[in-house]
């Protein structure tokens, strides 16, 4: 809180100023939520409480969603050999609110976090964590500074703003170390014009993280010896980046969770697979809930002898998903210059289920092909039975 108050993110309100006007004035709770990978603390700001059966969120517009599709920014992110990743540092916090908005995002505090000492009324300066319309008001500004600025920066740069952005995570691939370096440099000039910030910089290339001052890298590679040891795993949009084998894979967790609809379904949504690498493993996972479900047992009532077995086997298999990597680059090399590129889609469905799988198949001069996995989605069937060539229809959608 104190940082926010330094940094100009919340202004104290003056005593000439603190009645405000009648229905204009909005005050909000707000609190610290723990990341627990990062060990950072965020403040959330409840904009969902209630008053008198009203809460900010509800009287503000939501405003057009403005969010690239994570699929979308991922594939982009697959492209190229050489990938580079960065993120703006407190991109709803460089958003500036109208001065006659302010008073809509009035919140309370001590005097340098003192409990002891009396309440201030501070209003926040800029758009907070916690109101649905943040989000499309950052998007919005940040792809507005790419409009603007498109004429003195390169129009690659513009169009990198605009495609491969997923909120605040800059997810970008090319094919030379040399132009990775050049859109760097431009993106983070082009960005600091509209007082966006670019932080947390990551490649798979050495090459690139050279040029990219220590304190403005990924923490795990700020001290980095380039000459020595290999390039350490990050995440990337969740999902978990191997940058010196460059490729995808998992990090298992495994909590102690209990033997129980809610403990099953906790264990199967903390696998996060955008892409579907895993949709073989999660659909068991998926199908065994269905099955409770069927038996009409409550969230947290123990499930039958059989199927707990059968939970316990899938428990124990789990944890060698962390030995899977799967390739970032989809055409890497000598299939850069194809002379043909084809997607090709399978379709399937079962008693039990149903699933699609698509990939990149790419030949190159030489005549050499490479095919290269592109997503996958996989559903159990409905409960209400339907005919599975109806469910081979709905894969193929």
């Amino acid at each position: 809180m104190e940082t926010t108050i330094q940094n100009g993110y919340a202004e104290k309100i003056g005593e000439q100023e603190l009645i405000g006007t009648k229905g204009k004035v909005w005050y909000l709770p707000h609190h610290g939520v723990l990341h627990p990978q990062k060990g950072k603390l965020r403040v959330v700001y409840d904009c969902s409480a209630q008053y008198h059966g009203a809460s900010l969120n509800h009287k503000l517009l939501k405003g057009p969603d403005l969010t690239n599709s994570l699929f979308g920014v991922l594939t982009r992110f697959r492209l190229g050999e050489v990938a580079i990743m960065a993120d703006i540092e407190a991109m709803f916090s460089q958003v500036l609110v109208p001065w006659v908005d302010r008073d809509f995002l009035r919140l309370l505090w001590w005097k340098d976090g003192d409990f002891q000492q009396p309440l201030i009324e501070y209003r926040m300066c800029v758009h907070v964590f916690g109101a649905i319309s943040s989000p499309s008001c950052a998007n919005y500004a940040l792809q507005r500074t790419a409009d603007e600025h498109v004429k003195s920066s390169c129009r690659d740069v513009a169009e990198i703003i605009h495609r491969n952005f997923y909120v605040d995570d800059c997810l970008y691939s090319t094919d030379s170390v040399e132009k990775a370096i050049e859109t760097a440099e431009e993106r983070t000039k082009t960005c600091q014009k509209g007082g966006f910030h670019l932080i947390k910089w990551n490649s798979n290339k050495r090459e690139v993280l050279e040029q990219i001052p220590a304190e403005e890298r990924v923490k795990v590679v700020k001290d980095l010896n380039f000459e020595e040891g290999g390039m350490p795993t990050e995440r990337a949009l969740g999902m978990l980046w191997h940058t010196e084998d460059d490729a995808f894979g998992f990090k298992i967790q495994m909590k102690e969770r209990p033997p129980t609809r809610r403990g099953i379904l906790s264990t199967v949504c903390a696998l996060f697979d955008p892409i579907g690498c895993a949709s073989p493993v999660t659909l068991q996972a998926k199908q065994l809930l269905q099955t409770l479900c069927r038996l009409g047992l409550g969230w947290d009532e123990p499930i039958p002898s059989e199927l707990l077995r059968k939970w316990q086997t899938w428990q124990r298999e789990l944890p060698h998903l962390s030995e899977f990597k799967m390739p970032r680059c989809l055409m890497p090399g000598p299939f850069r210059a194809a002379k043909s590129i084809t997607l090709h889609h399978f379709a399937d469905a079962s008693e039990k289920g149903y699933g699609t799988v698509s990939y990149i198949r790419t030949v190159n001069d030489q005549g050499e092909v490479k095919c290269s996995f592109l997503m996958s989605k996989a559903r159990v069937a409905p409960l209400k039975q339907i005919s599975i060539p109806r469910m081979e229809l709905t894969a193929a959608t």
